[in-house]
């Protein structure tokens, strides 16, 4: 059966049994006619969908589409809500496929991609997205933007940020900065300086109680309720980050009318300056997700049109539980006004700091004017515009040239790393071999997606060779996914010790 989990279902019965007597009297109550039909869904599989990422360009210049995944994962099925988002069928293993290291797609839960359908990202925006780890709604995010305008991806928590950092790299995300701050502390930075921005807020995760046990287990109308609280807060926090007239949407995976409509009704008595945006029949119908409307009549003196915000049942979509809303804020900025954060953009480095990058440049990529050197590796890294270098110790990056000053803020990534300067050398990074368009390179070396070859530079193996010695940008399938140096008829491996071993040679 499309998309459904390969584990043992629970019957509606069973999946009854354990989750908690509170939630379903409530989910009941909610429900009427239609529980039962819930509870059925949630004894069911889980669904499973990956999402295309239209940023990775292939030894032909093309993007990454369906047709290339086809011959890999047979079956592959659009998510209807998301413009880039496929249903993968059981027995399909993406997450354990090179195509996955080399960035080419994000495994994703399908309802989850629905909040950033919703946000109106388009190239060119200042965008934000809160609570951002693992990292799938910020390289959606990403995508949109196209390597124009800026992303800045935030997660609180340290460990969970390096995730989120990890799969913003592995995806080729060059204008983004990556912050592990607290909500309080970004909008001191940041004051009315986002275009856009996304609270998919922590919750109480009821929403995920059919793809993790775990979260029945830990659910309490106590934690609900403290949920609710400390998304006021971060809502309240994000309105003091966005622009006039700018968009913001929220949203949770949880069924909890405190924390969906419950958050929204709170927030717009708070803040006259916003209000909500409906959906129409039509944009339901459109992204598949008619009859996914709010419950206004659980909360007391609710805000009109709350009715208007979104809801995704399991027994309605093929997807998990997930809530969003569309709230915008009053007003307007002025033609060509770019707003400042608090200590302006970040200073770029001078031509005589980066002499040794030039000469790598020179050598490995297909530079057609030296003046115009930052300009032409941003454009093959897939980020637009004017770009400057920056330097951390002896690590460069690239970066938008309206990228906001990091002083003073915990960041875990920022813009593009190129790689290092070593004793008057360069190295490129990993990261670099990821973004970068095959095209650029001088020196490429291709790899079938089933052959050894791949999986052994993949398990961190020298692979034998023959040809011109220096760098090579390894692809799997025409795909960029990492680094090799050749020399003495042996291609010596650059892939990162720590990702070795994710695609064994068995599979």
């Amino acid at each position: 059966m499309l998309a459904m989990g390969s584990e043992a279902d629970e019957s509606s019965q069973e999946k009854q049994e354990v989750l908690p007597e509170a939630f379903l009297r409530r989910m009941q109550r909610m429900l009427g006619e239609e529980y039962e039909a819930f509870l059925e869904a949630l004894g069911e599989g889980k669904y499973q969908a990956l999402r295309l990422n239209p940023l990775k360009r292939g030894m032909d210049g093309k993007r990454v589409s369906k047709e290339i995944l086809d011959g890999e994962f047979p079956g592959l099925s659009r998510v209807p809500w998301a413009a880039d988002g496929y249903y993968y069928e059981v027995g399909s293993k993406p997450g354990r496929h090179p195509y996955h290291e080399a960035g080419l797609y994000y495994i994703q839960e399908p309802s989850a991609m629905a909040p950033v359908e919703l946000l109106d990202v388009g190239p060119g925006k200042r965008v934000l997205d809160l609570c951002a780890a693992p990292g799938g709604k910020s390289t959606q995010i990403a995508s949109k933007l196209e390597g124009s305008g800026l992303l800045v991806c935030n997660e609180i928590h340290s460990v969970r940020g390096k995730a989120l950092s990890e799969n913003v790299e592995r995806l080729g995300i060059g204008n983004a900065c990556v912050t592990n701050e607290t909500p309080e502390r970004l909008t001191e930075y940041f004051p009315q300086y986002f275009d856009r921005i996304l609270v998919d807020a922590p919750c109480s995760g009821e929403g995920m109680f059919r793809k993790n046990s775990m979260a029945c287990e830990a659910w309490s109308q106590e934690n609900v309720d403290l949920c609710a609280k400390r998304q006021d807060g971060i809502l309240d926090f994000a309105a003091e980050m966005l622009c006039p007239g700018g968009r913001l949407v929220y949203s949770t995976c949880t069924f909890a009318p405190e924390e969906n409509e419950g958050s929204v009704n709170r927030f717009l008595k708070r803040h006259e300056e916003f209000s909500l945006l409906p959906l129409s029949d039509g944009q339901r119908a459109q992204m598949g997700l008619a009859g996914c409307n709010g419950v206004p009549e659980y909360l007391e003196h609710p805000t009109a049109g709350l009715e208007e915000t979104l809801r995704l049942w399991p027994q309605r979509v093929l997807g998990e539980g997930h809530f969003a809303a569309v709230l915008q804020k009053a007003g307007s900025s002025s033609e060509g006004f770019l707003p400042q954060s608090r200590y302006g953009t970040i200073t770029g480095i001078g031509r005589n700091e980066i002499e040794s990058f030039v000469e790598f440049c020179g050598e490995n990529l297909r530079i057609s004017s030296e003046g115009e050197i930052l300009r032409e590796i941003g454009a093959m890294a897939g980020v637009s515009g004017e770009v400057q270098i920056i330097r951390f110790g002896e690590k460069l990056y690239l970066v938008p040239a309206q990228m906001p000053s990091p002083k003073g803020l915990k960041v875990l990534r920022i813009g593009l790393q190129l790689g290092e300067m070593k004793k008057n050398r360069f190295e490129p990074s990993h990261a670099l071999a990821l973004a970068l368009a095959p095209e650029g390179a001088v020196h490429v070396w291709n790899l079938k997606a089933d052959s050894r070859e791949i999986r052994s530079y993949l398990n961190g193996e020298t692979i034998p060779g023959e040809g011109e010695k220096g760098w090579y940008l390894i692809c799997v399938d025409g795909f960029g996914i990492g680094w090799g140096k050749l020399a003495g008829n042996q291609m010596k491996n650059h892939y990162p010790k720590g990702l070795r071993g994710k695609c064994p040679l068995n599979t």
